[in-house]
């Protein structure tokens, strides 16, 4: 009966933890990609950003070193966010997160240009970087089905990252982009509502093991990084092992990631197929007369494309949480990110075929885009101690996310004085690099 009833608080202590990630995880993959959406307004209503006396031309570069500020931050602050994790813990700053990223997209309802907008984005940026680190160290240690929580973690992210996109196009059908944004925030600050009345054991998984005889990671698995020399010595020990090759691995993943979703709606916009269409030419005859003057509105292809492309993401997030569980890790980011090295070189070939062939190939990018995030957060676990988990996970996404935000700007500036057929070069060369690395560590 004493087991049972254990078992049963551990169950409860596993679906808390695994609800409040999930719901976080899926806000922040939200306002991440309903972004991209924006962009293409953003170039038709700006002509120049004024920065002071200098105006600058608003082209795809300008603009891709704009969502970098934002999208650097995301990834840059996942390193402090990682020490502030092992020393106070993840709810609080969960719920922080949650309420900064609520007040970026008020501040982004009201900026009233680029400078303004960029502001916002930085606001944003800071705001979310503390949750990858924050939500992952709490699976980590927390949740004793490691992989299957990463799986529904993953599964909501990719909710966020499809609906946010959805949702953002639907909105803009019959608003401005500044009132969309504003209503955007509200989802936020609900779920820092639900974030404060959560209640669990954060380390669950760590003294279940400790219980068991396991080992728990090692000594420090409560301790955390205490001062800048400890944080030192932390590193070095990190980066004097395999971590250095993980490293590696998440910075490629980052910079394909970004690099082929920051444009993929303009890119799309210019392909057969995918021209924008007329409201009215969609509906019947009797529907179009009480729409107005929404029935003589644009929609495009392209954003739709890109919000099914991310929701079938949902797809790889979940075989990807069940194969870490069966699989080598090692063995499985070889393998996925060889499979996106291949995707990118044929993205364009197939894109040129049209929208059908186009359906079909987006489905499987969008599965294996997001099949490699549970291998390697996986991997971190693996390849880290329990103590500075949260340190770890912070050069995780610092990599993903801070390092990885330059694929927006290199993407940008490749089609403003390049070609698409060079960017998609450039992609799969980071997806054949981490494919590499992958089988580097499964050799050591």
């Amino acid at each position: 009966m004493a087991s049972e009833q254990s078992r049963s608080r551990v169950n409860r202590n596993d679906r808390s933890i695994v609800g409040l990630t999930m719901l976080a995880h899926g806000m922040v993959h939200t306002y991440e990609l309903s972004i991209p959406i924006f962009i293409p307004i953003w170039l038709a209503e700006f002509d120049v950003v004024a920065l002071g006396p200098v105006e600058v031309a608003v082209t795809s570069a300008t603009l891709g070193l704009l969502v970098t500020v934002g999208y650097g931050l995301f990834g840059l602050g996942a390193l402090p966010g990682g020490v502030l994790v092992d020393r106070v813990g993840s709810s609080r700053l969960i719920t922080a997160c949650l309420v900064g990223m609520a007040a970026a997209f008020v501040l982004l309802g009201a900026a009233p240009g680029l400078v303004s907008i960029t502001l916002a984005m930085v606001v944003w940026g800071v705001s979310a970087s503390v949750y990858h680190p924050a939500g992952l160290a709490l699976l980590s240690k927390g949740v004793e089905e490691r992989g299957t929580g990463f799986a529904y973690h993953g599964i909501a992210g990719n909710l966020g990252i499809g609906l946010g996109p959805l949702l953002t196009t639907l909105m803009l059908l019959v608003l401005d982009w500044q009132t969309v944004a504003v209503i955007l925030a509200a989802p936020a600050l609900l779920a820092a509502l639900y974030a404060v009345r959560a209640s669990f054991d954060e380390t669950a998984a760590v003294e279940a093991a400790a219980d068991g005889g396991e080992d728990a990671g090692d000594s420090k698995a409560d301790a955390g990084v205490e001062s800048l020399t400890e944080f030192i010595a932390e590193s070095r020990v990190l980066f004097t092992g395999s971590f250095a090759l993980v490293f590696l691995v998440v910075m490629m993943s980052g910079l394909y990631y970004r690099g082929v979703l920051t444009f993929m709606p303009e890119l799309l916009d210019g392909l057969p197929g995918f021209e924008p269409v007329v409201v009215r030419s969609l509906l019947p005859g009797g529907i179009v007369d009480p729409l107005g003057g929404l029935a003589a509105r644009e929609v495009s292809p392209a954003n739709y494309v890109y919000s099914g492309l991310l929701m079938i993401g949902v797809v790889g997030q979940y075989v990807g949480g069940k194969l870490t569980d069966r699989i080598p890790v090692e063995r499985g980011i070889a393998l996925s990110f060889g499979l996106l090295g291949v995707l990118a070189l044929l993205f364009l070939p197939v894109a040129n075929l049209g929208f059908a062939p186009f359906l079909v190939f987006g489905a499987v990018l969008g599965a294996a885009l997001f099949v490699v995030q549970p291998f390697y957060q996986a991997t971190v676990a693996e390849y880290t101690p329990a103590g500075t988990r949260g340190l770890s996970y912070g050069y995780t996404y610092l990599g993903v996310f801070g390092v990885g935000a330059l694929g927006g700007a290199v993407a940008g500036t490749v089609l403003t004085y390049a070609n698409p057929p060079m960017l998609f070069g450039v992609l799969a060369t980071f997806g054949f690099v981490a494919s590499a690395t992958g089988v580097v560590l499964a050799r050591r």
